[in-house]
């Protein structure tokens, strides 16, 4: 009846917030959604935050910059420095959330038919996002270490795929895998882009909830090393996963004509992000409270990954196979004899969520793989959970 636009005349919904619809059912144990843990909310610290914001309730009630406000920018330039990639006010732009920097970069950047390469597997949004902008996807295969940066310069010397417009990554604690990318290879990426004149996106929500390994420094701080790719990335953060997603504060770091556009661009969407969260979050960070509450996250998330990690080798043994992450939120597993559709229904049954690994892939899904995430539930539940996903993969295989 109506004459929709052609990404929208069909659009597929995202799969992961399909499965939400359980989380209501009693006693569910959810692994499914990338959620941070709740009751690690640092609440008595952004309601004292908040507090000193609204000592100024016109800055927090009136419409602010599209970019930002300039008390939080200067927080985030601060933050970016602590980091190792320091940046400056022209190029840097607030949003709500990183996923709006993504959806900005696209509106700017890609055109339908445009070639954009993403690791695989990748993040379920993020794909989505490329089609219905009608991008062109490309995807290069990702290992323990991260992408195979190897496969994708020998692609791109044989012209077996064209040069294309972006390359989207998780470099750090990567969404799905937990993949960290090497040093060596970041370093090999940043010379490809250089090289080839495609932009870097490096989504980075995870890189400070390290809890084992060193460091890995950002794409965006290594660009020191490497001469002239400094144009050639864009890079995404967010406090979503270490301070509170209900915040909605994420940033961009772009070359300034990328991050101009973008603060075009953002002008028809949201006109700014809510001048109050970003007032809150830039009191909670001045104050100090992120570099003392952070500690308290990562530890918590090391003995989760660490439950996690060895009830599964407990309850299945060899019919599971996975890569241990040095951080984030995720575990990526691969089972030997069940496709994880089929195991879905019978999970649901015994009251534990995960998501299909079929969810992160743009082609040749893996139907064996799936996705545990270990941040929110407690070590007990994750114990318990486990515990169900056996019975469940008992039950599939009869």
């Amino acid at each position: 009846m109506y004459d929709f636009t052609t990404p929208f005349a069909n659009p597929a919904g995202s799969p992961i917030r399909e499965l939400f619809k359980y989380l209501s059912e009693p006693g569910m144990i959810s692994f499914a959604g990338g959620y941070p843990a709740s009751d690690l909310f640092d609440v008595d610290g952004l309601a004292a935050a908040q507090a000193r914001a609204f000592a100024q309730p016109t800055r927090c009630l009136q419409y602010g910059p599209t970019d930002g406000l300039a008390e939080l920018k200067a927080q985030i330039i601060a933050l970016m420095a602590q980091r190792g990639a320091p940046c400056a006010s022209e190029e840097l732009l607030v949003t709500t959330g990183s996923q709006q920097g993504l959806d900005l970069l696209l509106r700017v950047m890609v055109a339908p038919g445009d070639v954009v390469v993403t690791e695989q597997p990748a993040y379920p949004a993020t794909l989505q996002a490329l089609r219905l902008q009608q991008a062109k996807i490309v995807t290069v295969p990702v290992d323990a270490h991260g992408l195979d940066v190897a496969q994708l310069s020998a692609l791109l010397r044989d012209g077996k795929i064209a040069v294309p417009k972006l390359l989207y990554t998780v470099p750090t604690f990567a969404n799905p895998t937990g993949a960290t990318l090497s040093r060596e290879r970041r370093i090999a990426l940043l010379k490809l882009a250089v090289e080839y004149r495609f932009v870097i996106v490096e989504d980075d929500p995870y890189g400070d909830l390290r809890f084992s390994g060193e460091a890995v420094p950002t794409m965006l701080g290594l660009t020191a090393e490497v001469p002239g790719s400094r144009d050639w990335v864009v890079h995404f953060s967010s406090l979503s996963k270490i301070v509170a997603p209900g915040l909605r504060v994420g940033w961009t770091v772009a070359p300034p004509e990328i991050a101009r556009r973008c603060v075009v661009a953002k002008q028809t969407v949201d006109l700014c992000s809510v001048p109050w969260t970003q007032a809150v979050a830039a009191e909670y960070l001045a104050e100090g409270s992120l570099t003392r509450h952070l500690p308290k996250i990562t530890e918590a998330y090391r003995l989760k990954c660490e439950a996690m990690c060895n009830t599964l080798r407990d309850k299945l043994g060899d019919a599971i196979q996975f890569h241990a992450p040095q951080g984030g939120m995720f575990v990526w597993a691969r089972l030997a004899a069940v496709k994880t559709s089929a195991l879905l229904p019978n999970a649901i049954a015994e009251k534990v969520l995960f998501v299909p690994g079929t969810a992160f892939f743009a082609d040749n899904a893996d139907e064996a793989s799936l996705r545990l995430s270990f941040a929110a539930p407690a070590v007990t539940a994750i114990e318990e959970g486990v515990a169900r996903l056996a019975r469940a993969m008992d039950a599939t295989g009869k």
